[in-house]
């Protein structure tokens, strides 16, 4: 038999999963009040997993846990976008220029085949799969830059901001614009172009907050409804 904390990761991907749905499909909008004793009647389970799931979802930009209130739905404005965006594009831009010259002929061939699984997911519209897949893709050059500390903030900044990239790949024909982006890049990474690498990744970032924005007409210091 197994250990009851044996199955608090299966319950709390559980909880993970049905809080990120309800917030992505608009269920529950920015500032929203996430209730933990709902959850826990809903699971038939103590608060201790759904403490655990929210601080996780916390760590991605869904969910703000706020003393004395309790979780609340994350609120973004333009300029958490511009600036979140601008970022990534520097970091994993230069990213794709260190690997260039690193990149095996194996790890190339990998990556097309990841984009080629990402046009088959684009093709059935799985916008979960894709957004899982798409960080497989974008992994794989990163790590193969060879820069510990780049990598670190790389990891730390999209797993900040992940609802933001999820939302911006839920975009109306974003995934296919991905996967076109995605060949691009590969052939600059099968010529050891680095320029042209880190320009299109860069581009590549851009474009994804780009999508985001032009769904958006608040002004700068408003919040977004993501």
């Amino acid at each position: 038999m197994k250990k009851i904390s044996d199955r608090h990761p299966t319950l709390r991907e559980k909880i993970l999963e049905n809080i990120r749905d309800t917030i992505i499909s608009g269920s529950i909008t920015s500032g929203s009040r996430v209730s933990e004793p709902e959850l826990a009647e809903r699971f038939g389970i103590s608060r201790t997993p759904i403490r655990e799931a929210f601080r996780q979802l916390e760590s991605e930009g869904y969910l703000k846990v706020i003393p004395r209130r309790g979780a609340v739905v994350s609120a973004y404005t333009q300029r958490d976008v511009e600036e979140f965006y601008a970022i990534k594009s520097i970091l994993e831009g230069y990213a794709a220029k260190l690997a260039c010259a690193k990149l095996t002929k194996k790890e190339i061939d990998r990556l097309q085949a990841i984009n080629e699984r990402l046009a088959e997911l684009c093709e059935q519209s799985d916008i979960k799969q894709f957004f899982k897949v798409h960080s497989d893709f974008h992994d794989l050059f990163i790590k193969a830059a060879d820069n510990d500390k780049l990598r670190e903030m790389i990891n730390l900044l999209v797993t900040r901001f992940q609802r933001l990239r999820l939302m911006s790949l839920s975009q109306p024909g974003r995934m296919a614009v991905s996967v076109q982006e995605h060949n691009k890049i590969i052939t600059a990474f099968r010529e050891h172009n680095s320029e042209a690498a880190e320009l299109l990744v860069r581009k590549n970032a851009e474009y994804g907050g780009k999508v985001l924005l032009d769904e958006s007409v608040c002004r700068p210091d408003e919040a977004m409804d993501l």
